[in-house]
């Protein structure tokens, strides 16, 4: 096959969203496929990459006549040959570059931020997708990845050079005019690279967990400690051979206190799904149930995905005499009653304050924020988004210490603009471990837990040695549809996802007027209202379902006093190529309710996804 066309085909199968740039770039295009060669056609994009990037960047900082790209990868394969066809091609495009190997996201992020104008990050990694999958994700000096209008115009200059006629032999004499000595350089640098990236990331990670507001000091960190030296706390990892087995986090919970330990801690050595849901986490709990039996600190596990960017938990559970793993929406929600207690026990942010959420993310979190007078925003799927809108509300004001993606678990905790199972797992060991002091001189302020417990009138769930299990139990009640679960996973047709969404209504409403008794009956649903989500902006009380195009679409339903108790959402993936669908219901007992709320209304969602499907080929 020429150059020419297998570049194209490659490029066609990819997909190049402001999340990142994904595909197939195992040679045999075997998403399963766990070699570590790519093929010419991936070469090439890799270096049509480069160059693009180094033209963004310059364009970024005009008055730098150098700037710097850091490059890092999870533990996939294929992540060395992608590097070695971009550092080339960066250093003859104009830019300075380090190379770290492999590396966490978070890592490289908090790298890129203290690195400071001039530099930029490239960080080599499909996430969650499977092993034969690779792909790119592009930063500044911010410690985030690009936001969406940044992110689109990279894609388009891009895609412009892929398209020009000379374009890829452009590419192929840029890699091989690249000075051989500069490269050998890079490469042989990776080690004290790597190093200082780590160094970053450690002293990054602790501002971020101890979170000191504007012109103030805390005692976080001490009474954390203290805490955990009063009641031993244990905490072990499934690292799955990801880029997290090289990172901090053994040095970092040490630091603490805290007891660590692991299993698949070699780089690279994937021992199962990459994806940290379901069965995924079995491994975690046995392991978890091996150490509590020979030490009972060890209550917490976390398994990440390649990335590191985002932990999965699990429990000892103490009632059922075994581990289990916590739900995405779950996690989410422990951690944002967390890091909410943490600013009001802080003295509280400046006001108002606000969480931002992907548009999937559960009812619960209103529920939450709720009782810290916080209000909750929601932005489309994709950390970038979320992000970006949680800069926003800041820039007028709010104070936003913690923002995510509840559909995919973890959290995301300012200043940190990622998510992190580190700080997902301390926002936890928070609730644990900071107590109410007493004696000493020390102050009598409650603890994370009894402060919740206070605010939202469940005193009940809180004794002095409360655990885990008593903090899952005081939150506020949803059943949520898992996004990696088999009922949320659609492959539909019809590619124009807006006309997809207006047959959809067409749908719903003849749906809605079929079952509006049943439901009021049931669940106590009296109305409905629906919004749209894309990017960074929120679109209520939609007229046209096919306003929301390729973005979310959320159907609240509300009880007879107007305010939300469950919802529909639909959104196709910008980064797999699967179409997604997810119920979420308050779990509120009623009399002559047969059925559980969440799984009718994914069901019914599912089969009126169906119709419109068809409806719209058609």
């Amino acid at each position: 096959m020429a150059l020419q066309d297998e570049a194209q085909r490659a490029l066609s199968d990819m997909i190049l969203s402001h999340s990142g740039w994904r595909g197939v770039f195992a040679v045999s295009g075997d998403e399963e496929d766990g070699t570590a060669g790519i093929g010419a056609g991936h070469k090439v994009i890799a270096a049509g990459a480069a160059a693009a990037f180094a033209g963004y960047l310059r364009k970024q900082a005009p008055g730098v006549s150098r700037p710097t790209v850091l490059i890092g990868s999870d533990t996939r394969p294929t992540g060395k040959a992608i590097a070695d066809v971009m550092i080339p091609a960066l250093l003859a495009s104009g830019c300075g570059v380090r190379y770290a190997g492999f590396v966490a996201a978070p890592e490289i992020m908090a790298w890129a931020r203290a690195c400071g104008a001039g530099h930029g990050f490239v960080y080599i990694s499909a996430s969650h997708n499977p092993i034969g999958h690779n792909g790119l994700k592009f930063g500044l000096d911010d410690g985030g990845v690009l936001q969406m209008e940044d992110a689109t115009r990279l894609a388009e200059s891009f895609r412009l050079l892929m398209a020009a006629p000379d374009g890829l032999a452009r590419l192929e004499k840029l890699v091989a005019d690249a000075d051989s000595d500069a490269v050998v350089e890079v490469l042989a640098a990776e080690p004290s690279a790597k190093k200082e990236a780590m160094d970053a990331y450690f002293a990054f990670a602790a501002e971020v967990a101890w979170y000191a507001q504007a012109g103030k000091t805390n005692d976080t960190k001490a009474v954390l400690s203290r805490g955990i030296a009063q009641r031993p706390l244990g905490v072990c990892c499934d690292f799955n051979g990801s880029a997290r087995c090289v990172s901090i986090d053994r040095d970092f919970f040490g630091d603490l206190g805290i007891r660590f330990d692991a299993i698949n801690a070699e780089p690279g050595g994937i021992a199962h799904r990459i994806v940290p849901e379901g069965e995924s986490l079995d491994p975690c709990c046995r392991f978890l149930e091996e150490l509590q039996a020979r030490d009972p600190a060890f209550v917490l596990g976390y398994v990440p995905d390649c990335d590191g960017d985002r932990g999965n938990i699990v429990i000892w559970d103490e009632v059922l005499g075994k581990a289990r793993a916590l739900e995405a929406q779950e996690v989410f929600a422990i951690a944002c009653v967390a890091e909410l207690a943490h600013l009001a026990w802080d003295g509280g942010g400046k006001s108002p304050v606000a969480v931002v959420v992907n548009d999937p993310t559960s009812l619960q979190i209103d529920r939450i924020a709720e009782v810290f007078g916080a209000a909750v925003f929601r932005a489309e799927v994709g950390e970038a988004n979320v992000v970006g809108l949680a800069r926003r509300l800041r820039e007028k004001g709010h104070t936003v210490r913690i923002l995510g993606e509840g559909s995919a678990g973890g959290n995301i905790t300012h200043p940190s603009a990622v998510r992190d199972p580190l700080h997902t797992i301390l926002a936890l060991a928070k609730l644990l471990s900071m107590r109410t002091e007493d004696g000493s001189g020390r102050s009598s302020r409650p603890g994370l837990f009894e402060l919740w417990c206070n605010l939202s009138g469940k005193d009940f769930y809180y004794r002095d040695n409360f655990d885990i299990v008593d903090v899952i139990a005081s939150l506020p009640h949803f059943e949520t549809t898992g996004a990696y679960t088999p009922e949320a996973l659609l492959k539909v047709a019809c590619k124009d996802h807006g006309a997809l969404k207006s047959r959809y209504q067409g749908v719903f409403l003849r749906e809605w007027d079929r079952r509006k008794d049943e439901l009021k009956a049931l669940y106590g649903i009296y109305g409905w209202d629906a919004m749209a989500y894309n990017g960074t902006n929120e679109k209520k009380d939609l007229d046209d379902f096919g306003e929301a195009g390729r973005g979310g679409l959320k159907i609240r339903f509300l009880d007879a006093g107007g305010k939300a108790v469950a919802s529909v959402w639909m959104r196709g993936s910008a980064t797999e190529p699967v179409f997604r669908i997810i119920a979420d219901a308050e779990d509120v007992p009623r009399e002559g309710a047969l059925v559980n709320a969440e799984r009718d209304l994914i069901e019914w969602q599912r089969r009126m996804m169906v119709e419109a499907d068809g409806l719209a080929l058609a």
